[in-house]
């Protein structure tokens, strides 16, 4: 897919807990660019997408390290999140160098997971 311009959710609110963990409730609109031809008949949000924005909104709120992913750990994919969806994203700083994610919402988790970032 190229041209892709309209790639972030819309942000409802943001709360940070602590130095360590923040709350993002957020709205996968609808047109968002990654649904286009995601299974059209039944769109929903790509994996690599969720992952993409875990780490694009641990890197905006955590004190995490500026340097590529190392490795997925304890990856699961439980509820598809599909258009104009509200999901709420936690984020929890386990290292310098490593954090976990939560997408959750009323239907309950749709994915978590613990990102490992390369050491520089």
């Amino acid at each position: 897919m190229s041209n892709l311009t309209n790639i972030l959710p819309s942000i409802d609110e943001c709360s940070v807990i602590d130095d360590s963990e923040v709350s993002i409730t957020l709205v996968a609109d609808e047109n968002i660019d990654y649904f286009k031809g995601h299974f059209p008949q039944a769109s929903i949000l790509p994996g690599v997408v969720q992952l993409d924005w875990a780490i694009h909104y641990a890197r905006e709120h955590l004190a995490i390290a500026d340097s590529a992913v190392r490795n997925l750990e304890v990856l699961k994919f439980q509820e598809v999140i599909t258009p104009n969806m509200k999901v709420t994203l936690l984020l929890t700083l386990k290292s310098a160098h490593k954090f976990t994610f939560k997408y959750i919402s009323t239907k309950g988790t749709h994915a978590s997971g613990r990102i490992v970032l390369e050491e520089t």
